[in-house]
Formats: C-alpha cells, structure tokens, sequence
C-alpha cells in the first residue's frame, strides 16, 4: 500500500474566515468535542445537529463526516464554521483509493487536524461505530457512543459493522440509545448505557399553531391533508400509504422530506399523495400549520424494530393529532397515554384518521386532547437531554481521572 503520492491538505472554507478563526481559543479551559457522524450535517435537522449546537456553545465541537469522494490524488479536509458554532469537517478523498488506503488516509488526515487546531484530551463522539476504523490510535479523555439507530438493520449497511460497534462498546467510557426500545436489547453490553429518546423544541414546533400563511407549494393542495415530515426511506410502509389513499381519494397526503434509498420513479403516483421534497428545519412549522393531522406511516420490519420517531413529539408540539403504526417506542410512549392512535391495516389506519379528523372538529375533545399533549411535552426538551447527557459524560471523565490521580 502506497500512500505518498496523496497530497494532505487542510482546507477552511468558511464564508467568513474571521469566523472560523474564532474557533481557535475561544472556549479557554472547555474541552473540545469531536463528532463521527454517518449523516451529513446539512442533510436533516435531527438529534446530531440539536446536541451538536448545544455543546457548542461551551466548547468547540468538530463535526466530522463520512469522507466525498473526487477525480483530485489530494486528500482534503475541508472545514467550514457553521451558525452553530459547530466546526464542520469533510474528508475529500480519491475516488480511485482501494479501501485500505481510504482508511490510511483518513487516520493521516485526523492526526493533521488534531495537531494543528490543538485538540487534547477531547470528548469524542460516535454516532457510526465504523469511524473506529481511523480514529482507535487517538487520545480521548472520553469515548462516547449516542447510538441513535441500530444502523446494522438498515439497508446498505456495511458488513463489518456489528465488528466495528463490538470494538466501539469496548471502547466507550458512556454509551447513550436514541430509544427505550434500543436500550432494552443493548443495556447487556454495556455497564454505563442509558436511553436518551430523542427530544423536542417545543417552542419551534408551537409556532405552527398560529402560522396562517401557506407555503406555496403547499397552498394549492386541497384539504383535508395528512401530513408526514421526515426521511422517506426503506422504513416508509409504502404499500399501507397507497391502500389508504386509494380507500380515501378525497384525503391528500402530504409528505415532506428527502428521498433516500428509494429510486423517487418508483414512488407511488397518485393525485392525492404530494411530495414536496426536503425542506429547512426552520420552515417544517409553516407546513405542519396548514395539516390537519399527521401520519406516521412506518413499515414494520428490520429497520424500524428499535426506531423512536423524532417527528412524534414534534407533530403533538405543531398541534397535529396523530396517528402511527405499532411502531414499539411510539406505541409505549405516546399510544399508552392516548396521545396517538395506533393502527396498522389500511382498514384500520383510515379508521383512525376519520377519528381523528373528527376529533379536530369537535372544539372541547381537541382542546382536552391538546392539554394532556401539552403537559407531556412540558416533561422533555433538547436542552434537558443536553444536561443529563452533559452530566454522565462529566462523571465518567472523573471516574476515568480517579485511577490516574492515585497512581501518580
């Protein structure tokens, strides 16, 4: 293996060098954080980015991605500040690397930029056990696994990374389960695991409870719509969709979000099912005011075994009745509080919205279904999972630091 005719590169691109510079220094005394991440940081706004932006704001945070690919020989580590305040950092490799050099590589590139932006005794962060591969010859005071997903289920995932996730709970001083569910078939692995279900911004989400201007994408579709938010993928029941929507032809079905691991020509056409793409975080209130309700339309199978939807909370935040499939986390966690409506046959799930929409329609059931959905959420936020994450990780540094001090 011959990597010496690869040309390593540290490349800032912020549209404001001043403001990337400020990452240097600005957070005396904090400790810095580096994230592996499998989803790009401007891909969907989720549970990376609302913790990501919160430890930012007490340290520097480097939020590093699965490296892009070019016809380039030069190995690239582009780095740009976001608004955030999270360093974002993406490793730009030869498309013409074998797997072994892309590995080389990639470990060469994390040892430049920890030596050149002084990052020392850091927390790292791992959303994708497969980073393990170049970064197990760092020194971390603190190895922290958020296993968000159990990505080993999805599709297109790599072979080795039930290996690769073996090596990382080893590793791992604190590990955190995006879900109840998720932390029930992995708490046996690990003697410092927690569930931390994703969260809520409840008072983004509220706004959509007073927009009155339509999206105009959205404004011409007639109602009443049905609306669903989030990654259109493998986890998506898409047959349960088009049964509906061929029982209901006067319901439209809105759905916004990316379209992954799916080819979009084979999305069911119909005149009431409305793809309207991905759109900013910031805009997901403007269309969830203009739903009726939303949908959580989530196949049962591998890859949504151990899931705990984001956008649950998020819909009951927005004001949106909802109704799921017996998706575990959703049906424990909400279906158990009567907060959302579980079905899984069309026949069922068409039921289900009918009540529903009824429910809208009748001011007091609403308003009494609105208030045990309010007091709920005021339970959770992102910034009351931020602190307790923040705390577990502070006390596993000090029981790291206890050994180390009484052997000097």
């Amino acid at each position: 293996m011959n990597t010496g005719k690869h040309v390593l590169q540290m490349s800032p691109k912020s549209p404001n060098p001043l403001a990337f510079e400020q990452i240097e220094g600005t957070f005396d005394g904090a400790r810095d954080l580096v994230c592996f991440s499998h989803l790009r940081w401007d891909f969907v706004y989720q549970r990376p980015q609302h913790l990501m932006s919160r430890f930012a704001r007490e340290g520097r945070v480097f939020f590093v991605e699965e490296p892009t690919f070019q016809k380039s020989q030069d190995a690239t580590l582009s780095m740009r500040l976001d608004k955030s305040g999270v360093c974002v950092v993406v490793p730009q490799l030869s498309e013409s690397l074998s797997p072994l050099s892309v590995t080389a590589l990639l470990r060469r590139l994390m040892d430049r930029m920890f030596a050149d932006r002084g990052i020392r005794e850091c927390i790292a962060w791992y959303y994708t056990p497969m980073a393990r591969a170049f970064t197990d010859h760092l020194d971390f005071r603190v190895v922290v696994y958020d296993c968000m997903d159990e990505l080993a289920l999805f599709k297109g995932a790599p072979k080795d990374l039930r290996k690769r996730e073996a090596e990382l709970l080893h590793a791992a001083d604190v590990v955190f389960t995006g879900g109840v569910s998720l932390y029930e078939a992995k708490k046996a692995l690990h003697n410092n695991i927690h569930p931390a279900p994703s969260s809520i911004d409840i008072d983004h989400f509220k706004r959509a409870r007073s927009i009155a201007v339509e999206p105009p994408d959205q404004a011409s579709i007639p109602r009443p719509r049905l609306g669903f938010a989030g990654v259109i993928d493998e986890r998506m029941d898409i047959d349960l969709l088009v049964a509906v929507a061929e029982g209901q032809p006067q319901w439209h079905f809105v759905l916004v979000g990316p379209v992954v691991k799916i080819d979009p020509d084979l999305l069911p056409k119909r005149s009431n099912i409305h793809y309207l793409g991905s759109k900013p975080y910031a805009d997901l209130p403007g269309y969830m005011a203009g739903w009726d309700m939303a949908l959580l339309p989530f196949a049962r199978n591998d890859a949504t075994r151990y899931i705990s939807p984001t956008k649950t909370p998020e819909y009951l935040a927005a004001g949106k009745p909802v109704v799921s499939t017996s998706i575990r986390d959703v049906v424990k966690t909400y279906g158990a509080q009567d907060l959302v409506r579980i079905a899984d046959s069309p026949k069922d799930f068409a039921a289900a919205i009918s009540e529903c929409l009824a429910e809208s329609r009748d001011v007091k059931r609403f308003a009494k279904w609105q208030e045990r959905a309010d007091r709920f959420l005021a339970q959770t936020s992102w910034d009351r999972t931020w602190t307790t994450m923040a705390e577990l990780i502070e006390a596993a540094v000090a029981t790291r630091e206890v050994p180390r001090a009484n052997a000097s």
